[in-house]
């Protein structure tokens, strides 16, 4: 991590040369970092593996049960983690934990917006202005208001890393809800314009975009049933995503070992961004991303 002056500029000293890497399996050590939507899936194996790495993980989940099982989880494992329940698409909220956890630590040193989904999924042509703001709350406005609680005092703190976890379709074309499609879109531009603006001051942003991953969320194992013989053709990489592998994307992202990179989101989706894409399937009467038919 860059330390500043307190006007918040590097100094040429502090900027001519990377950081140096201490300790290989502690990337985070010492270090505060804030998850959200850390209980589970993509952001649970975020807030277990920056444990296993040394930070202290304030993670906010909506699901209490599973917020105080990740928390229990996290410290059985030696690692250091709390929990906050809270909705972060409700700007109060977002204030409070803000509060809750500045009080306890004078500034963070990362920052995952994890929070995201597709649901309810309401076709362009049947949505309403109402399902364009829940699109807007969940995949866009949550990552607006946690970021701008938490910069100032990365700032101040001498800088940090931001890593904003949005999707691949906001990085291509998706024919299936183009208003999702381009919430996801605006959080890939939010994060290069903000590392554009704040690398002066210490703070790096990148994104990550996650395709084919298996969650609760999206269950791809269980909708593959008798198919599982096509992901090599369905991604490049031939097998299905795990939450592991976007957390260790993102874990490059929050560490050291990225201390030249900024400004760039990520496809993390086992190639398919690169190597295809969407297929009208006439049967299915839609765009699918695994046809059965080839």
């Amino acid at each position: 991590m860059v330390r500043s002056r307190e006007d918040g500029e590097m100094t040429s000293e502090e900027a001519s040369s990377p950081p140096p890497i201490d300790n290989w399996n502690r990337l985070l050590d010492g270090r505060v970092a804030v998850v959200t939507g850390g209980a589970g899936g993509i952001g649970g194996a975020v807030s277990s593996l920056f444990a296993q790495h040394g930070a202290h993980v304030e993670f906010i989940d909506v699901d209490a049960d599973a917020a105080h099982a990740k928390e229990a989880e996290i410290v059985a494992a030696g690692g250091s983690a709390r929990a906050h329940i809270a909705d972060v698409r409700d700007a109060a909220e977002v204030a409070r934990v803000a509060a809750d956890v500045l009080g306890a630590h004078p500034y963070v040193s990362v920052l995952v917006n994890n929070v995201g989904d597709y649901r309810p999924l309401v076709r362009f042509r049947e949505s309403t202005p109402e399902s364009w703001k829940e699109m807007y709350d969940i995949n866009l406005f949550h990552i607006f208001a946690v970021t701008h609680a938490f910069l100032n005092p990365m700032i101040a703190g001498g800088g940090g890393s931001i890593v904003n976890i949005h999707s691949v379709e906001g990085m291509r074309g998706y024919p299936g809800e183009p208003v999702y499609g381009s919430m996801k879109a605006a959080a890939a531009a939010f994060t290069t314009d903000l590392a554009a603006g704040m690398g002066r001051h210490g703070i790096r942003v990148n994104g990550i975009g996650p395709d084919l991953t298996q969650t609760a969320q999206v269950d791809y194992i269980g909708t593959s049933v008798g198919s599982e013989h096509l992901w090599e053709a369905w991604a490049p990489v031939g097998r299905v995503g795990w939450p592991e592998d976007q957390a260790r994307v993102a874990l490059f992202l929050a560490s050291d070992l990225s201390s030249f990179v900024t400004g760039h989101n990520v496809p993390v989706d086992g190639g398919t961004k690169a190597g295809g894409g969407w297929f009208w399937s006439p049967t299915a009467n839609r765009f699918v991303n695994r046809p059965t038919g080839l």
